[in-house]
């Protein structure tokens, strides 16, 4: 599939901005695919309802593909199809945000821990080739370029801790925060310091430093919480972590 230049994100209700027609080859995962990066890119953003005619107009498939695609999103906990109103992306709560960074913050640690004791020369040679095109990316400012390749890495070393059960439950539920970790690097200097902690998880991956990697993840996961926390409209007081 082409990659389709990000446009800005429509209103709830609005129609869906015009999308290039999909390949069939492959059709199903093409689909989700593709409509879970509008949703990660905030394309489609949270509360927006989906309007399937309008989405296989633009798409050029049938509803019946298109509704499977649907229902594995909604599986992943992306969008929300009900009866009556049909499927809109997912809009979490303030409190699901909170808890959802603070259990995602201690699955990436077990995943750096045991990472760093199995991970292998190759595999740290990929990740390292990824944080510097995430640097690249930064350098000119593309977001979304930036963003694929920090989670090629957050994901690569969840992979190398060699635990599926792990593994798994850290894609399932990180999905769900792909759009607001995305979004938590709009601001500049929110940017450099999340570029400043990818250093260090380098440095302490390289290292095969276990448990400095895992506090590292940790507090990152945190970092991105507290910053999509300020982004939220009407957020309540960022409660402190004991």
């Amino acid at each position: 599939m082409q990659n389709s230049e990000v446009v800005p994100a429509a209103e709830p209700g609005v129609a869906a901005p015009s999308l290039p027609k999909l390949a069939r080859q492959h059709l199903h995962e093409t689909v989700v695919s593709h409509l879970r990066r509008l949703i990660v890119e905030s394309v489609f953003p949270p509360g927006m309802k989906l309007n399937e005619r309008e989405l296989c107009e633009t798409m050029g498939i049938s509803r019946t593909p298109l509704r499977e695609a649907l229902k594995a999103l909604a599986a992943e906990g992306l969008i929300e199809i009900s009866p009556n109103r049909g499927a809109s992306v997912y809009k979490m709560s303030q409190q699901e945000v909170w808890e959802t960074f603070e259990f995602v913050s201690g699955l990436e640690a077990l995943a750096g821990e045991h990472a760093c004791a199995r991970i292998t020369p190759e595999e740290v040679a990929e990740i390292r080739a990824l944080h510097d095109a995430m640097l690249t990316c930064r350098e000119q400012g593309d977001l979304p370029g930036y963003y694929s390749r920090n989670q090629a890495i957050h994901n690569k070393i969840s992979e190398a801790a060699r635990n599926s059960v792990l593994h798994h439950t850290y894609l399932n539920m990180n999905r769900r925060l792909q759009s607001l970790r995305l979004k938590s690097n709009i601001k500049p200097e929110k940017w450099d310091q999340a570029i400043e902690e990818h250093r260090q998880m380098m440095e302490a991956l390289e290292a095969r430093d276990g448990k400095r990697l895992a506090a590292i993840l940790s507090l990152h996961l945190l970092d991105k919480r507290n910053s999509v926390m300020e982004m939220v409209d009407d957020a309540a007081p960022l409660r402190k972590v004991s």
